[in-house]
């Protein structure tokens, strides 16, 4: 009997925590697709990044950001996958992967413009610490 509990409990959690995940993704597809637009505003774009990758990225460029934005290559296109565990996130657009974080004021970019590199880490052309 008790077994069944546990079960039935566990059942429980993981429809609750999926459900929890789904519940985001319309959130962090619009950011995505907001920071990808190929006609967007250089700062509006740098609005949507999370405070350390704003920092980090205006360092590296040793430029504000939307002097440096503007000189990255970002695909844009539709959002064909989004996974969410915890307060991050990754979406995935038609060449180009985005991670996310949950911040006060919403999703935030943490990394864009990255490509896979099978084991290893991606390869960002936008990234914090």
């Amino acid at each position: 009997m008790r077994r069944r509990w546990m079960l039935a409990g566990a059942g429980l959690l993981a429809v609750l925590l999926t459900g929890c995940a789904g519940a985001g993704e319309p959130d962090v597809s619009k950011v995505a697709t907001a920071f990808e637009d190929p006609s967007g505003d250089a700062q509006a774009r740098c609005d949507l990044l999370a405070p350390a990758t704003l920092a980090t990225f205006q360092s590296d460029a040793s430029a504000p950001c939307a002097n440096a934005i503007a000189d990255v290559q970002l695909p844009g296109g539709e959002v064909s996958s989004v996974e969410i565990w915890g307060g991050d996130a990754q979406a995935k657009l038609g060449g180009d992967t985005l991670f996310l974080t949950r911040t006060d004021t919403g999703w935030k970019v943490t990394a864009a413009g990255c490509q896979s590199r099978g084991e290893e880490p991606y390869d960002c052309e936008v990234d914090g610490p």
